[in-house]
């Protein structure tokens, strides 16, 4: 079976973001995003058609593909299912560490979906470093969906960095880092041609949401930063690097690291004043759509952070300072040089969206009516 796509790099500009100063390329980017999209949800119906529908447990995926280094040439990694439900986002007036950002608290309301387990670990993120040439799991070729004349430049993969990514903090079971947030949605496109299942990262409530799983304290075993060591790698005890995935205590619903060891990547634009929008109204799996390459949310805290900074509820903004010692120019669209704290975590929604909901998650283009655009 076929579960496959090639990931353009010819859709958006050098900073993966869709360049709304001409109108006529936009509609061509978008027009060739949604038929790369287009494809990666063909081999998804086909995946369920097969097989049938999934039952909504924990499961494991294995990812097929050379790695940089030496290794078994696969990588496995875990999802568990997170309930759809109903929960207070944000944080209350006088709470401990509380930013201005984290409020008006507000109810959001959000569908099921699965949540990857752990970080994304550099032996699954190196056989998309890797991959020069698309393929599925079964190893076979991408079929040609674009025009001969651009084919060179629909092909894309990330661009090998002029610096070690890891800075020798360890890879084997460690979390990858340094990814921009374009990095990190075209990892999840490809995740999603190569195994036949839809991944995307996950939006701030989500996030939100999965890290509390079902509590109301600063952090999801309690209010206690005492306790955070049983938990979580920050400031106090993670020896200045991140450290394996997985190697503390979970949270209630199976979740590690929830708190600290790396930062993880949201789908959101950052927007300080976001949640007045919801102040007499309750959310309906919100996401705040970008708009700009900067700022982008980042939740969960790193090894690098205090304990305040871990919180269930605290955020915090992406910058372009994040690439300061990048020297190429343009500087990367696919790594942050300076964001050595910074990963990601892959959600798996349980309905799976429209066409051009899968292109906006992946493309992480401007809101835009995307059916309206390509009428005109």
């Amino acid at each position: 079976m076929t579960y496959l796509v090639a990931i353009l790099t010819c859709a958006t500009t050098a900073s993966g973001q869709f360049n709304r100063s001409n109108p006529k390329a936009d509609k061509a980017r978008w027009q060739a995003e949604l038929e790369l999209a287009r494809k990666v949800r063909e081999g998804i119906l086909q995946r369920v058609k097969e097989n049938g529908s999934e039952e909504f447990t924990p499961y494991r995926e294995r990812v097929f593909g050379k790695r940089l280094r030496a290794g078994a040439g696969f990588a496995d990694f875990d999802l568990v299912p997170i309930p759809a439900g109903r929960f207070t986002m944000g944080s209350r007036d006088g709470a401990a560490g509380r930013r201005a950002d984290e409020g008006p608290r507000h109810e959001v309301r959000l569908d099921a979906f699965w949540m990857g387990r752990t970080e994304v670990t550099w032996n699954e993120f190196e056989i998309f470093m890797h991959q020069k040439v698309v393929t599925n799991n079964s190893d076979q070729l991408l079929p040609d969906v674009i025009k001969r004349n651009r084919r060179a430049a629909a092909i894309a993969y990330p661009s090998m960095p002029y610096v070690e990514l890891s800075f020798g903090m360890g890879t084997e079971g460690y979390p990858a880092i340094s990814m921009t947030q374009y990095a990190a949605r075209k990892y999840t496109q490809w995740l999603s041609a190569k195994t036949g299942r839809f991944y995307r990262l996950p939006t701030e409530p989500e996030w939100e949401y999965a890290c509390r799983a079902g509590t109301q304290t600063a952090y999801h075993f309690g209010d206690d930063p005492k306790k955070l060591g049983e938990y979580a790698w920050y400031e106090d005890n993670s020896d200045f690097k991140y450290q394996r995935v997985g190697t503390k205590k979970p949270n209630p619903w199976g979740l590690h690291d929830m708190h600290g060891n790396v930062a993880e990547w949201c789908l959101d634009q950052y927007t300080a004043d976001y949640y007045s929008k919801f102040a007499n109204a309750v959310g309906v799996n919100p996401l705040n759509r970008p708009v700009e390459v900067y700022p982008r949310v980042v939740r969960g805290g790193s090894w690098d952070d205090p304990s305040d900074r871990l919180r269930a509820t605290a955020r915090r903004a992406s910058h372009p300072d994040w690439k300061i010692q990048d020297p190429q120019i343009p500087r990367s669209s696919w790594s942050h040089t300076d964001a050595q704290f910074l990963g990601m975590r892959v959600v798996r929604p349980l309905k799976l969206p429209s066409l051009e909901e899968m292109t906006r998650y992946w493309s992480g283009g401007k809101n835009v009516d995307v059916p309206k655009l390509l009428r005109k």
